[in-house]
């Protein structure tokens, strides 16, 4: 079985950036597209806000740096040039490399963990808010109208994720940014943002079967009839207050109509009781043409009968007692999303929420696309590269890797990424693991 390098990982994303339409009309290019798009990568990739530099005090002290080593980068441009040369770039432009990454985890058999109820892939989809400013605007930032007459201008963006119950790994793939769209007056949202990415990329993974999970917002008919159209599945958080006519349904039957499936646990502290709860062929709305569902619910209570978790899906699958569990166990890692993905982007040294830089076009956009890019290529090499997993089992946080990182690449100029790895491996006197 095929194997995925780190190596080959950087390699394609250069090729990708060598693509970059250059918008410069002078002679004057000492900084090409690549490198403005690598540096700002390697920011990310060590996150060392200072990175760059560092390596351009370390070039004209030593003559070699960790840009170059590392990542590529052949002369390093200073933020400002950086951002000046991404500002009108398309972020589209760079999610070539999510659809690489993510066909070669296929290839090489590392999806299969992922694999969820009926075979597919979950795949989740929530919005999140990565800009926000009273003041910093551009042409492509969302409005938010104040009664005392301020406006704050934001950006959100779907970031959809590849999750499975009980796997602490996310596998991220293609963005969709909330923003204005040309010809429509009214301002773009999360919903019809998800409805672009459906249009725009189930074609180009209709070799998979996804089971598309969300909160409650994406859980009204023309999305989940999108979904059907596109050859997926779906699991969706449904709630009373938003779906009264599908409760109503529910309510009005007779008590035996509604199948009951009672699971006691012991959690090796304490005893709990999951009662599902579940009826097929649900109407989602009021309406002759109303798309008709399938609901289950689970409540979940401790022995005293304390509730300690209660929520329903609605889902295309039929329910029966034999599958409910796995069909709620699926729809319930949606919060991985959350948990996993945005929290661990916005808490966890990835700076989601910081302004690296807001441009009047696309940068903000396009360093988000890095930052999401250097979080999946984290994850990579969690999975394949044996000594990068080494080393952050062994030490005590992720925050205790990244600093270690920044400080050995402030001081040492590394020939190559296994060689910063070794070098950690004989730090914490660890026996590098086998190769083969």
């Amino acid at each position: 079985m095929k194997r995925i390098k780190f190596n080959s990982i950087i390699d394609f994303f250069k090729k990708t950036l060598q693509s970059l339409p250059d918008p410069r009309t002078g002679s004057n290019t000492i900084y090409t597209m690549e490198d403005a798009a690598l540096g700002a990568f390697s920011v990310f990739v060590t996150q060392s806000p200072s990175f760059l530099a560092f390596q351009k005090a370390m070039q004209q002290n030593k003559g070699k740096n960790n840009a170059k080593s590392l990542f590529g980068v052949t002369h390093i441009p200073s933020d400002n040039q950086i951002k000046n040369l991404l500002d009108p770039i398309p972020p589209s432009l760079f999610f070539p490399v999510f659809s690489h990454i993510f066909h070669s985890l296929n290839d090489t058999g590392l999806l299969k963990p992922f694999h969820s109820y009926n075979g597919n892939l979950l795949l989740a989809l929530d919005g999140t808010q990565y800009f926000s400013s009273k003041s910093i605007h551009c042409a492509n930032c969302s409005q938010k109208q104040h009664k005392n007459g301020t406006i704050t201008y934001y950006h959100t963006a779907i970031t959809p994720v590849i999750v499975a119950p009980g796997n602490k790994n996310v596998i991220s793939l293609q963005p969709e940014f909330i923003t204005p769209q040309d010809g429509h007056k009214k301002q773009d949202c999360e919903n019809e943002a998800a409805k672009r990415w459906l249009c725009e990329y189930s074609s180009e993974y209709s070799q998979f079967r996804f089971t598309i999970l969300g909160d409650d917002l994406y859980c009204k008919q023309p999305l989940c009839e999108l979904i059907l159209s596109k050859g997926f599945d779906f699991i969706l958080v449904c709630k009373p207050d938003s779906h009264k006519t599908l409760y109503q349904w529910i309510e009005g039957v007779e008590l035996n109509e509604i199948d009951t499936l009672v699971v006691k646990r012991w959690t090796g502290k304490k005893h709990e009781i999951d009662t599902y709860r579940f009826m097929n062929g649900v109407p989602l709305k009021d309406a002759k043409n109303a798309l008709h569902v399938n609901w289950c619910e689970l409540t979940t209570t401790l022995s005293n009968g304390d509730m300690i978790y209660k929520n329903a899906f609605a889902t295309n699958f039929e329910i029966d007692k034999k599958n409910v569990e796995q069909i709620v166990a699926d729809g319930r890692a949606r919060w991985k999303i959350e948990n996993e993905n945005n929290n661990v982007l916005k808490n966890r040294g990835y700076h989601l929420t910081h302004n690296f830089g807001h441009g009047d076009n696309h940068l903000s956009s396009v360093l988000l696309t890095l930052n999401l890019l250097a979080f999946l290529f984290h994850t990579i090499l969690n999975k394949v590269d044996t000594k990068y997993k080494l080393i952050r089992d062994n030490l005590p946080t992720r925050q205790t890797f990244f600093d270690d990182i920044r400080a050995l690449t402030r001081y040492i100029c590394f020939d190559s990424w296994d060689h910063l790895m070794d070098f950690m491996l004989r730090g914490l006197k660890l026996k590098p693991p086998d190769s083969g």
